[in-house]
């Protein structure tokens, strides 16, 4: 039989390890509480993203939000971005000031050391820093990572991207996406904590083109919708969903809910279908981001 004091002391037990088992939960989970400064060095897949995720970010309740700087490579690793000279690297030097809370990378392709270099650059001057790395649609609907080695090999001039079929998607991405995983778990090992998280960014524009195929999303009819050539660069749509998964990823935070952004009011729709487009690009991003174990976020 338990007496009154057993039971209290096995009460307290009992609360002090659900206590002890609360704080080992990965801070990551808890939703960031003020605007974040951001810098990012990007290729052309992210360049439309700043304006709309500052956009998104004011409606989301950060006004705070500041973009301290952005790098511009176009089909860069991130050690393009690391090799700029010291006296013209607005990165580094961004970084040394400790003036970043998020450093935005977006590599193509495997082999890329610059994620690991910027990553320890950063903590070295910032140890609260995280770096998002974007997980990207592999260009020209291929997995061909020496499209982006120099010399490079001849890049494809027709695709069409309405032949891919779920299936197809998911077999040319798993391996960038498993080795992309790999490399960043294997940094956060190596620095000791979680500082790398994963934007993933590939498999929501494919959960995407899913639902297109399968006649799920307002107002986007075929695959071709959401690229403006044969290398994928995105259109408006494509655009926004790109820009709601920084934010998830960003500030931990669900963009379900939120108003239309500007950027997106510029595709022609009825009022109706462009508000039941702009929820199911909320709804994908979040979806993809909940779902990856290296985002960061977590299900609220």
């Amino acid at each position: 039989m338990i007496t009154k004091r057993l039971f209290l002391c096995l009460l307290l037990l009992l609360v002090g390890r659900l206590a002890m088992a609360d704080e080992a939960l990965p801070k990551a989970s808890t939703p960031v509480a003020k605007g974040q400064r951001l810098f990012a060095a990007h290729h052309s897949y992210f360049l439309p993203v700043p304006p709309i995720l500052t956009d998104i970010a004011v409606a989301g309740g950060y006004p705070d939000q500041v973009f301290v700087g952005t790098n511009y490579i176009g089909g860069s690793k991130s050690l393009y971005h690391w090799n700029v000279k010291d006296e013209n690297n607005k990165a580094k030097d961004a970084l040394k000031a400790g003036a970043v809370d998020v450093l935005i990378l977006t590599p193509v392709y495997l082999p890329d050391e610059g994620i690991e270099k910027f990553a320890r650059y950063g903590l070295e001057h910032n140890p609260d820093i995280r770096v998002t790395v974007q997980e990207f649609w592999l260009p020209y609907d291929e997995y061909q990572p020496h499209y982006f080695d120099p010399p490079g090999i001849p890049k494809p001039t027709q695709v069409d991207h309405n032949a891919q079929t779920a299936e197809s998607l998911r077999a040319m991405h798993e391996r960038y996406f498993q080795d992309m995983d790999a490399l960043v778990r294997g940094l956060n090992k190596d620095l000791g904590k979680p500082v790398v998280y994963v934007v993933p960014a590939g498999q929501a524009v494919i959960a995407l083109r899913e639902k297109i195929i399968a006649g799920q999303a307002p107002g986007l009819k075929t695959q071709n919708d959401l690229f403006t050539d044969v290398l994928g660069h995105p259109k408006l749509p494509l655009q926004v969903l790109i820009s709601y998964l920084h934010y998830a990823v960003i500030y931990r935070k669900s963009p379900v809910g939120l108003p239309i952004p500007e950027a997106l009011k510029k595709v022609k729709r009825e009022p109706a279908e462009m508000e039941a487009l702009n929820r199911m690009l909320q709804e994908v991003a979040w979806d993809a981001v909940i779902h990856h174990p290296l985002s960061g976020a977590k299900a609220q």
